[in-house]
């Protein structure tokens, strides 16, 4: 979210910004806001003088009937009643041009910092560093899809049955070796680098929702769920149009996803609820509506959490459609970071670094990118991706990607710091990452280490979370 009053102070830096990252109308956007905050602080000082000169008025009406002059008195409260005519229209202004202003900010993306590089795609990301061990080149490079198969340990007809495409089933061996890799995660992000360890629902309201960013642009990226227990002839009263609405929507070629969310919206009597993409909504919104003592923040607060994560991935059709690489639902192990504004830029490289000693410990080469303007997320500032390398197709594919928010989702969410000694309060600074995303490291590692005779070797470091003997999954 952006302060309105930044924009007004140097709309230029705005305009460019934006178009960086591929707004291409961030003029006419600029215009629309410092429009809608003209009308907005109008409104309300129109507001505030007409309520004054009713508050003098009222109490001139005293002094009137004191006199026994009624016609003043007469005359003074037909003015009263004009000015509170007056107020509630300029209350009206201002609170529609503020949800205007509220809801065309909430649209933008965050600005990128100084050092992001431009460019539209992933085709201009920067290779940060030289890349961490040696890439497989020679030996077996069965794509881990067909190896888990083959194993009889993958099964991707068996969740399709249930649930459609983009699931899997993980069987034996290879279930367990996916938990494996989840517990190592935890225990290297609390053990070694002082993350606390949090549980967190995975059912998340529409707010929460909002202050990562992921709403209300990326509705149609997300899982919604809606709590309806008890309450379906609530809803059928609340919204009686609804099974028009939905076929009006497929017959216009338009997403039946909107038609339910704009009911939803209407219906006060239903609750809505959304599986999280990542962690990251649940341990950011832990400090959501706060204003933290700057003790408190001394050291960086870091939370780590290894849920499952769900995307709809509606933006990804034809892409990955295979494997494991690109699910509706996995498990993550996530990184949260909320700092003083001074402190995020060494904490986004401690995180990144914390990721980073995850592949090492397991062995997998991998390379450290710094994204571009056009191919990072809505919510980021600048950002890290980790690279890792898939023999089968003989390139590196992301495992983690770590962001620095600034103070945007802060904003958004409301939460906040006082310094010692200080009256004002300044929003906290956010980051999150990936420590790792567990579902692609099980394919970097079933891909690095599979042997020609088709088993897929247990990392050292995996070894004490297998059953005892074990060293290979078959």
């Amino acid at each position: 979210m952006h302060d309105i009053r930044a924009i007004r102070d140097n709309p230029a830096a705005f305009v460019s910004g934006w178009s960086s990252r591929g707004v291409e109308d961030a003029q006419a956007i600029v215009d629309r806001a410092l429009e809608l905050d003209r009308q907005l602080r109008a409104a309300q000082t129109a507001g505030q003088e007409a309520l004054a000169k009713r508050n003098a008025a009222s109490k001139l009406i005293g002094a009137a009937m004191a006199k026994k002059d009624m016609a003043e008195a007469d005359r003074l409260k037909a003015e009263v009643e004009s000015l509170k005519g007056e107020i509630a229209a300029q209350e009206a202004v201002e609170a529609e041009a503020g949800k205007a202003l509220r809801d065309l900010l909430a649209a933008q993306k965050n600005l990128a910092a100084d050092d992001v590089p431009d460019g539209e795609d992933e085709t201009a990301n920067v290779l940060v560093g030289t890349p961490w061990g040696e890439p497989r080149r020679t030996g077996p490079s069965k794509d881990h899809a067909d190896l888990g198969e083959a194993l009889g340990l993958l099964d991707f007809e068996a969740a399709a049955r249930m649930s459609g495409a983009r699931f899997a089933v993980l069987k034996g061996g290879l279930a367990r070796l996916e938990r494996a890799i989840g517990q190592f995660m935890l225990d290297v992000q609390t053990a070694e680098h002082g993350y606390l360890e949090v549980n967190p629902p995975i059912l998340v309201k529409n707010d929460a929702m909002f202050g990562t960013g992921q709403l209300p642009k990326f509705a149609d990226d997300q899982f919604l769920s809606a709590d309806m227990t008890g309450r379906a002839e609530l809803f059928e009263k609340a919204v009686p149009d609804f099974d028009d609405r939905m076929r009006a929507a497929v017959e216009a070629g338009g997403s039946p996803r909107e038609a339910l969310n704009k009911a939803l919206e209407e219906a006060d009597t239903v609750e809505q609820f959304w599986l999280i993409p990542t962690a990251e909504v649940s341990l950011t919104n832990l400090v959501r509506e706060q204003i933290l003592p700057e003790e408190q923040l001394a050291e960086p607060i870091r939370y780590t959490a290894l849920t499952p994560c769900f995307r709809a991935e509606a933006g990804s059709a034809g892409r990955d459609t295979r494997g494991l690489i690109r699910q509706h639902q996995f498990h993550k192990v996530e990184l949260v970071s909320i700092t003083r504004p001074e402190d995020s830029e060494a904490e986004h490289e401690r995180m990144v670094r914390c990721a980073e000693v995850v592949l090492e410990k397991l062995g997998l080469p991998y390379r450290r990118m710094l994204l571009c303007k056009g191919d990072m997320g809505f919510s980021a500032k600048k950002t890290f991706d980790l690279e890792v390398w898939l023999p089968s197709q003989g390139t590196y594919r992301e495992i983690s990607s770590c962001s620095n928010c600034g103070d945007f989702q802060a904003r958004r969410m409301d939460a906040r710091f006082k310094r010692a000694g200080e009256k004002k309060t300044e929003f906290v600074h956010t980051l999150n990452g990936s420590g790792l995303a567990v579902g692609r490291t099980l394919v970097a590692i079933m891909e690095n280490y599979q042997d020609e005779a088709g088993r897929i070797a247990v990392p050292d470091v995996l070894k004490r979370y297998m059953p005892e003997g074990v060293t290979h999954v078959e």
